[in-house]
């Protein structure tokens, strides 16, 4: 009787033990699916600016060929010729600068979505480990099912008696 006791002792620790690391795993879940949709969320924001500073990349270029479309219309217009020279500098420092800023974005985005990527593995193996803790678990409530029986056989034969 001392060793059932002590038995379903044991099977209510593991059980409760069980139940704590399940909880933990699913707060860990949780935190994950947070981390990815602030992932998720960066990456639109970064899409976004892609989308802008490529928009920004045509209004550069395009302003870049209107400079130099002037700058061929003639030696009469050389002083005008001299602003729209110092204005291409301008636009292709700004281009050179848009051009960085977005490969700086390219690789930030694809480190994103290496790190989105290994955040979704991530959640992928604790959602396949808590899997396996919750049906450890219904195994251990099912031997507990069938101890609580035994015990029941048990004390039902030694009343008879």
């Amino acid at each position: 009787m001392e060793k059932i006791k002590e038995k379903m002792n044991q099977l209510r620790f593991e059980a409760d033990n069980a139940v704590t690391r399940a909880e933990d795993a699913e707060a860990k879940n949780k935190k994950y699916d947070q981390i990815i949709l602030e992932k998720d969320q960066e990456i639109t924001s970064m899409t976004h600016k892609i989308s802008v500073l490529e928009a920004e990349l045509d209004k550069v270029d395009a302003k870049l060929a209107e400079a130099k479309a002037s700058q061929e219309e003639g030696e009469s217009l050389k002083s005008t010729n001299e602003n729209l020279t110092r204005k291409i500098a301008l636009l292709e420092e700004e281009l050179d600068a848009a051009e960085k800023n977005v490969k700086e974005t390219m690789e930030k985005l694809r480190q994103v979505d290496v790190k989105a990527e290994h955040f979704e593995r991530q959640v992928q193996r604790v959602e396949q480990e808590r899997d396996q803790w919750e049906k450890k678990f219904e195994e251990m409530q099912q031997k507990y099912k069938q101890s609580q029986a035994e015990l029941d056989n048990m004390v039902a034969n030694m009343e008879s008696l």
